[in-house]
C-alpha cells in the first residue's frame, strides 16, 4: 500500500463519519446546541469541510471548493466567503443554519477533490514543504494527516452530538 492510499483511507473514513452524523436530520437537529457556546453538528461538518477544502486548495493551488462551485452563495452564511470557523464566536457558530442536503452535497464536492489531489501523490510529493512559518517546516504529507485527524475529531464530535438529538427526540 502506498503512503497516498492510506491518506484515501484516511479521508474516506472522514467521509464515512459525516454522513453518518448528518443524513436525515433537520436544520432544528442540526442547530441543536448542548448549550448556548457549544457547536452545533451544522458548525462542525461545515468548518471541518471548510479546512480541508482551504487546505487542499491551497495545496494544489487551485480555489476552494466553496466559492469555484458557489456553494458560499448557496449556504448564504452571514460571513465573509473566506471564512472557515476557526475563532469563531458563539453567536458566529449558531448563524450556520443548514440542510443536511448542502452540507452533504459541499462535503462531497469537497470530498471528491481531495481524493483527486491525493490519489497520484508519491511519497517524495509528501516531503515537499508546504508552510515554513512552522519549525520545522510543515510538508505536504504532515499537512494531509493533520487535516485528516482534525477532520475526524470534529466529525466525532457531530456524531456524538446526533446521539444527543436522537436520544433527546425519543424521550
Amino acid at each position: 500500500m502506498r503512503s497516498a492510499e492510506l491518506l484515501l483511507e484516511g479521508f474516506n473514513n472522514i467521509r464515512g463519519v459525516v454522513h453518518a452524523a448528518v443524513e436525515g436530520l433537520t436544520p432544528d437537529q442540526l442547530a441543536f446546541r448542548v448549550d448556548d457556546e457549544a457547536n452545533t453538528i451544522g458548525w462542525l461538518v461545515w468548518h471541518l469541510t471548510r479546512v480541508q477544502d482551504g487546505y487542499v486548495a491551497e495545496m494544489g493551488g487551485t480555489e476552494p471548493v466553496w466559492t469555484s462551485l458557489g456553494f458560499a452563495d448557496r449556504f448564504g452564511l452571514p460571513f465573509e466567503a473566506s471564512v472557515s470557523g476557526y475563532g469563531q464566536s458563539p453567536e458566529e457558530v449558531g448563524a450556520v443554519r443548514v440542510t443536511a442536503d448542502d452540507l452533504i452535497a459541499y462535503f462531497g464536492a469537497v470530498h471528491e477533490r481531495t481524493v483527486r489531489f491525493v490519489k497520484p501523490l508519491t511519497d517524495a510529493d509528501l516531503d515537499r514543504v508546504v508552510d515554513r512559518s512552522w519549525d520545522p517546516p510543515v510538508t505536504l504529507g504532515v499537512r494531509l494527516v493533520s487535516v485528516t485527524t482534525d477532520d475526524l475529531q470534529h466529525a466525532g464530535q457531530a456524531a456524538f452530538v446526533r446521539g444527543l438529538v436522537q436520544r433527546r427526540s425519543s424521550v
